[in-house]
């Protein structure tokens, strides 16, 4: 199949990293592009979009994954998992902020509705449109739904547990729900 250009109705892909100034603070790294690169695979038929990469296994034997979520459906976890994965998705109401919070895990963040504004405990923020995705490496954050007509926004997430923090002081961030709760269900 020939290269077929996606069509205009795709928007272009964008992840935004964040990181840690010199003070602790949560802000948005300098340090790769914010515009996703393109790879077009099978002589042009799809397009991938690496978005971010790190190394761990999690144990699929026998079922084990499978066990451990079931348990978690009867007993929610809290925002992330210990030594482990979450993928959840988060529906916001018009206006809603969430409480600020950092959570010790690497998280990525994907609109797939509306539109969201991070907001980092610098005071630096990043308006994310559909298909935007944050990488949040523990830092202290909120969410603030900014959707246009008062819209609801909804975000897909994936966290995984990750080590404290040490800042190059020696200061070790550690992990603030900000009063998260864990929820019912519904």
């Amino acid at each position: 199949m020939a290269f077929q250009a996606p069509p205009k109705n795709l928007r272009q892909l964008n992840r935004y990293i964040t990181t840690h100034d010199s003070h602790g603070k949560a802000v948005l790294s300098e340090s790769i592009t914010n515009s996703a690169p393109v790879t077009e695979i099978n002589n042009g038929a799809m397009h991938f979009s690496l978005m971010y990469t790190n190394a761990r296994s999690p144990q699929l034997t026998d079922g084990a994954d499978i066990d451990f979520y079931q348990s978690h459906l009867k007993t929610p976890p809290a925002i992330t998992v210990p030594n482990g994965t979450v993928c959840r998705v988060c529906d916001y109401p018009p206006g809603c902020l969430t409480p600020m919070h950092r959570t010790l895990s690497l998280d990525y963040g994907v609109v797939l509705e509306g539109e969201i504004e991070l907001v980092l405990d610098s005071g630096e923020t990043q308006l994310l449109g559909r298909g935007d995705v944050v990488v949040q490496r523990g830092t202290n954050h909120a969410w603030r739904n900014v959707s246009p007509d008062h819209g609801w926004a909804r975000m897909l997430y994936v966290l995984q547990a990750s080590e404290a923090i040490r800042l190059a002081s020696g200061e070790v961030l550690g992990g603030d729900e900000g009063g998260i709760d864990r929820g019912t269900e519904s």
